[in-house]
């Protein structure tokens, strides 16, 4: 299992100036790596924090990977960037993070075939972005990191922001478009109006009492998932307030990530 005394390994993201980068800002996007002691290939998750595309909440990244560790899994989190960087910064971030798993699988000792993508409410977004605007790689690209796909496997999905619509949380779509974004923008990023035969496996819970994050957005891009086919697992609890992480104050809401490591070991992680 991971060393707890040990922090993740830290991995720079790009080796020079990241794409889509704001010139004045020189936030470089790395990822940590939590892995777990193996013999042979495991299923990894790569984490995405909340924080409304202004910042990367702490419960929301380390602790879950640890989480994860002790589920026998291999775990990675994406510091991606955020406002004032725009669309599509942090979803090539993701991308990115997703295509070096994959890249160094075999050292990482990852199964390539078994990565999944988790997000919390912004991250949410960002993960669920990943899985409706992936592509798979560039197979003559200069850099080999690029060359693997960035389908993720399966998607996790926490208390998402997915819709820019009546249920959106406008703070998340400002800091990642901009005041004012044309309505060309925003109907790209309501994730609920493109989910494709594609889109993978998906596994979401929220709570209905959320202020934050409305739960209509879990249910929006569940009814996307169902109108082509996909698989997809989602839990519903009745009480809780926005941004829980691990719910350690809420017994019941923290069953969550048990049911998700069931889900996952259901499909070979």
């Amino acid at each position: 299992m991971a060393d707890k005394s040990n922090p993740g390994r830290l991995v720079w993201l790009w080796e020079e100036t990241p794409p889509a980068s704001v010139m004045d800002d020189d936030f470089r996007p790395w990822m940590e790596l939590y892995p777990v002691q193996t013999d042979r290939p495991r299923g990894a998750v790569l984490v995405c924090p909340g924080g409304g595309y202004a910042n990367r909440a702490p419960h929301e990244a380390e602790p879950i990977a640890r989480r994860f560790n002790a589920a026998g899994l291999h775990a990675f989190v994406v510091h991606y960037r955020v406002a004032p960087h725009r669309y599509p910064a942090a979803l090539l971030d993701a991308a990115r993070a997703l295509r070096l798993i994959r890249h160094h699988a075999g050292e990482w000792r990852v199964k390539p075939d078994k990565v999944a993508i988790l997000g919390f409410s912004a991250g949410g977004h960002l993960a669920a972005s990943v899985g409706v605007y992936f592509d798979e790689g560039d197979p003559h690209a200069e850099d080999p990191a690029q060359c693997p796909s960035c389908r993720p496997d399966a998607l996790v999905l926490c208390y998402p922001v997915i819709s820019s619509r009546e249920f959106a949380h406008l703070g998340s779509f400002r800091n990642l478009l901009g005041e004012n974004p044309p309505q060309e923008m925003l109907d790209k990023l309501s994730l609920e109006l493109h989910v494709g035969p594609r889109t993978p496996p998906t596994f979401l819970w929220h709570t209905v009492a959320d202020a934050g994050v409305p739960v209509e957005n879990s249910l929006l891009f569940a009814q996307g998932l169902r109108r082509h086919g996909i698989p997809f697992e989602m839990h519903l609890y009745p009480e809780g307030r926005h941004g829980l992480g691990l719910a350690p104050e809420d017994p019941h809401v923290a069953t969550w990530m048990e049911l998700c490591c069931q889900w996952l070991a259901g499909m070979g992680w």
